[in-house]
């Protein structure tokens, strides 16, 4: 090659700084050029590209309430329209913001979602965005090519930006099914190895010219590099009408097609004839669309059939999806005409175009904790059903029908059917607060069966009945307020028999059905940990003459509830809480017995302590509440420890001991007793909370027996109408055997007291947990000898603490006795009695069970729970964490932090200071949400109805009404099939 001769085909320059020319260089290879043309590419592409956080406020159609984070692409600079998914937009309300690539942030709301295609647009204000320019991606559909390669730019794996590279493999690809939930259909999609995975749902798929080709929308969960991406047509058709300003129709037959190849059509039934003609004429074509799945009662019912070949339309040959879509957008209202084969012979249908629109609910209502639709065309189609009905999507309160958890269908409310959403807002409006009414109805993928549920109405908790109703125009759901509900009808006097058991086999302990009665305590608000929103149990009667039950602390746990009595299996009264215990396990309730004609009787309880070994009738209710009964022994009698939760604290038992005896029903049973063959009561058998199975993840229970004369104090005050509030010594105590005694400085005249005063069990106890907020003489490992000069040998011997203020004790602490006085603390405060619920955050005073577990009490603001798609499931506010100040301004309870956050506007940022359960300190900065979170206050008064005050504040000031929020749940549902979302 000569210096100065021609430079060779795809070489380069490069000039010095001089200007001067140091020759030519050798070509890059073809990777090297296809890099920087990609890079180059790149660089514009990530400019439209933003990642969404968001929030689905609320379960609604097929997507359940929660938080996430997505993609999307500007694909209008002028206007602020990203594209996204239907699935990242919901079908319900929606709440979020999206963050460019210069990290600036701004809201986003949603404008329009597709009824069926796994497209939506969110908009913005380009005007928000101050440091970077605003630009867009084209939309170019027809560059979607087998062979392609191509890019997603988006936010995987929940990174602000990830880049994974592929190639187009297929484009004729039915529409993934994600298993339950929100699927696509009718509509092809494009096949790519790209190994994305979640938060890339969104992202553009770009070509090396830098335009967006496809929508990346899913891909397989079991490991394979497979993702799934949707055609541009119908959201770039969708996008025009926007800009436009026209109505985006769509029209339906509600006809499910699938592509299948000739193949198999002829299998179906295409004519050869036939498929020589399409094969002539689209000559690339390998598949045609076949029928799938037509809804009954749509307009194609009974005109095509599944495994139809569709040949033509208006006369149209046809073959894909997107020809397809557009006849029917085209034709709303009108009719068009399908030419279809069935056997090898052609049959021609005209068949009414709806509109898609009018089948996907925009609106829903809440009342007594459920939330109602219009069922949709999504549910409807993936359980082959009508379109029509009230789908209940939330269950809760009231409509918590018998474990349904929603996704059902309601057939009727008080006799009378609800077939439409208006019908179902029409017959409860004007059903009385408290009344007992039967509702049918029917799960969405069981058509066989038929379900009735009595429900109690609760229109007094939950006293706003409202509508939402979606506006595309502001991005929110706008609520209308129903009047309140009529007041309860007084209730009547009721009269009822008890069943029977055999006198012959159990003596006077038969009689002792009439002391049973039926508590269900629904809990509107789950405070204090509480696992459960709603708990059914058996209690025993104390005192007829009064009302008076005793019944687990498992089945009614404090105060802020329902309660109701239900006597004889036949007659329901409402219940209230008199007194709960601390320590011990049991609540005592009372009812009206004026309402009561039933011959109900007072259970006598016994004064002395049930022995082991003795002979004794097990009488107890199972998990069906049948009662069971069965002669049976006392095989134990000792101080238990309920595990204390590890996931969040609730209340438990402490300092108790427990009694088990020796029969395969008591198990099986979590109420009941332990009574002699003269019919009286030696013990109760209660059910205990305690901690969440590590690998089942469900809540485990105990079934243990509490002897009565533990009780009989309590039970003697109430009888006198005086509130008793025993004191207690705030430690948890561990027993500790003679040996170890010993070892720790025990003096053998204090063992041989120990020996003579308990001969059935040696032992004594030690502090093992002292509680936080009380000042304690007493210190962790201090041996407990004796309390007011009684030697402390049995559980039951701990009870002279309940009416003393100092206690006179000898302790042994490092191998020396000492004697102390020692305060006991009050329990007139120990229960809840203010409850705050914030951005989604369920917020109160450390309860008991925090006091016991923890070794600091950092402020009186805890977060004991939250609320799916809030802004506290969003920005992590976690439960068992204390709120230490907002925006710098100390906040110590919750008077304090209410003063400060009402002062917050609206949708704007603030600051928590926080320390977890854990002692770890951090910042939460989380924006506020008025509108679907508004603050509401819970706080005791026993001058209310239902002992508690309600308030709501919105915009900062107090408003009437209340709407409480769903139970807070963490917990979802993984998908089941091989696909899923991103």
């Amino acid at each position: 090659m000569e210096e100065n001769g021609p430079v060779p085909a795809g070489a380069m320059m490069e000039l010095m700084d001089d200007g001067s020319d140091t020759g030519p260089l050798l070509p890059l290879p073809a990777a090297a050029r296809d890099t920087l043309e990609w890079q180059a590419t790149i660089e514009k592409v990530i400019l439209t590209v933003v990642q969404i956080r968001f929030c689905q406020t609320c379960t609604f159609d097929t997507d359940p309430a929660g938080a996430s984070e997505a993609t999307g692409f500007v694909v209008d600079a002028e206007r602020g329209y990203i594209l996204t998914n239907r699935h990242v937009v919901g079908a319900g309300p929606f709440w979020g913001y999206c963050i460019f690539d210069n990290h600036e942030e701004c809201d986003v709301h949603p404008v329009y979602r597709d009824p069926v295609h796994d497209f939506g647009f969110l908009r913005f204000d380009p005007k928000a965005i101050k440091y970077m320019p605003v630009t867009s991606l084209d939309l170019q559909p027809e560059h979607a090519r087998v062979g392609v390669e191509i890019r997603v730019v988006g936010n995987d794996a929940g990174e602000k930006l990830s880049i994974l590279s592929g190639v187009i493999s297929r484009l004729d690809r039915n529409a993934p099914e994600y298993g339950e939930g929100y699927c696509d259909f009718n509509t092809n999609y494009i096949q790519a190895a790209a190994a994305a995975s979640g938060g890339s749902s969104g992202s553009p798929v770009v070509n090396i010219d830098g335009y967006a080709v496809a929508l990346q929308a899913g891909g397989r969960s079991d490991g394979a590099a497979t993702d799934y991406f949707l055609p541009l047509n119908r959201p770039a058709r969708s996008l025009e009408c926007l800009r436009k300003a026209e109505p985006i129709t769509r029209g339906t037959i509600q006809v499910s097609w699938t592509l299948k190849a000739f193949d198999e059509c002829r299998r179906l039934g295409l004519s050869s004839e036939t498929e020589a003609v399409i094969r002539q004429t689209m000559p690339k074509e390998t598949s045609i669309l076949a029928a799938d799945i037509i809804l009954p009662e749509g307009p194609a019912d009974g005109k095509i059939e599944p495994g139809d070949v569709l040949i033509r339309v208006n006369g149209e040959l046809l073959t894909q999806f997107i020809r397809l879509e557009e006849i029917l957008d085209a034709h709303v209202g009108d009719k068009v005409t399908l030419t279809v084969q069935r056997n090898g012979e052609d049959v021609e249908v005209e068949l009414e175009v709806g509109d898609l629109h009018d089948i996907t609910p925009d609106r829903f209502v809440t009342v007594s904790g459920g939330s109602f639709h219009n069922l949709s065309y999504q549910q409807a189609r993936a359980c082959v059903l009508p379109v029509k009905g009230v789908y209940m999507c939330e269950a809760g309160s009231s409509f918590r029908l018998d474990g349904s958890g929603g996704g059902c269908i309601i057939l009727s409310v008080d006799q009378k059917e609800t077939p439409t959403l208006d019908a179902f807002v029409d017959v409860v409006k004007a059903i009385p607060d408290r009344a007992r009414i039967i509702v049918t109805w029917r799960q969405l993928d069981d058509v066989h069966s038929v379900h009735t549920s009595f429900v109690h109405l609760d229109r007094h908790w939950v006293n706003r009945m409202r509508m939402a109703v979606r506006n595309d125009e502001t991005g929110v759901w706008d609520y209308t307020d129903f009047p309140d509900a009529p007041p309860p009808v007084p209730p009547v006097p009721q009269r009822a028999n008890f069943i029977q058991l055999n006198s012959g086999k159990y003596g006077a302990a038969a009689d002792l059905i009439r002391s049973f009665v039926r508590v269900t305590c629904v809990i509107p608000v789950q405070i204090d940990g509480f696992p459960r929103p709603q708990k059914t149990g058996y209690g025993l009667v104390v005192d007829a003459e009064r009302g008076l039950v005793v019944v687990s602390r498992a089945i009614v746990p404090f105060d802020l509830c329902d309660i109701t009595v239900t006597v004889a299996d036949s007659i329901q009264v409402d219940g209230r809480v008199q007194f709960l215990h601390p320590l011990q396990n049991y609540a005592i309730i009372s009812y009206d017995p004026s309402l009561v004609l039933a011959p109900v009787q007072s259970a006598r309880l016994s004064q002395e302590m049930i022995k082991l070994g003795a002979d004794t009738i097990f009488i107890g209710f199972n998990q069906n509440l049948r009662v069971t009964a069965a002669n049976t022994t006392v095989t134990d009698i000792t101080t238990v420890t309920i595990p204390a939760s590890s996931i969040a604290p609730r209340y438990r038992a402490i300092n108790v001991d427990a009694i088990t005896v020796d029969t395969s029903l008591a198990p099986q049973c979590g109420s009941g007793v332990l009574v002699a063959q003269d019919g009286t009561v030696e013990a109760l058998w209660l059910t205990y909370t305690g901690d969440r199975h590590p690998s089942t993840r469900r809540e485990m229970d105990y079934h243990l027996a509490l002897a009565t004369p533990t009780l009989l104090p309590v039970i003697e005050q109430l009888q006198k109408g005086k509130t008793t509030k025993p004191r207690i010594l705030s430690m948890e105590f561990q027993v500790i055997q003679m040996s170890q005694a010993r070892v720790l400085g025990v003096s053998e005249n204090w063992l041989q007291k120990v020996e003579a005063d308990n001969a059935e069990r040696h032992q004594l106890f030690m502090v093992h947990k002292l509680f936080c907020g009380h000042e304690h003489p007493l210190q962790e490992r201090d041996v407990l000898l004796s309390l007011n000069g009684k030697t402390i040998t049995r559980v039951s011997d701990l009870d002279v603490m309940y009416d003393q203020e100092v206690l006179d004790t000898v302790i042994i602490r490092e191998g020396k006795e000492m004697q102390l006085d020692v305060p006991t603390a009050s329990t007139a405060d120990l229960e809840t009695d203010h409850v705050v619920i914030f951005c989604g955050a369920l917020l109160h005073r450390p309860h008991f069970a925090v006091r016991q577990q923890v070794g600091k009490i950092h402020s009186e603001v805890y977060v004991s729970g939250r609320t799916r798609g809030s802004p506290a499931y969003q920005y992590n506010l976690v439960q068992t964490s204390f709120i230490l100040a907002v925006n710098g301004v100390a906040t110590t309870d919750l008077p304090s932090f209410v003063k400060e956050v009402i002062e917050i506007p609206d949708n704007t940022y603030f600051r928590l200071k926080v320390i977890s359960y854990d002692n770890v300190p951090f910042v939460v900065t989380m924006k506020k949400n008025d509108h679907y979170f508004p603050l509401l206050e819970f706080i005791r008064d026993p001058n209310e109805p239902m002992g508690w005050k309600r308030q709501t504040y919105e915009n900062g000031r107090l408003s009437t009404g209340v709407t409480l929020l769903p139970e807070a749940m963490e917990t979802g549902t993984p998908m089941d099939s091989n696909e899923q979302m991103e």
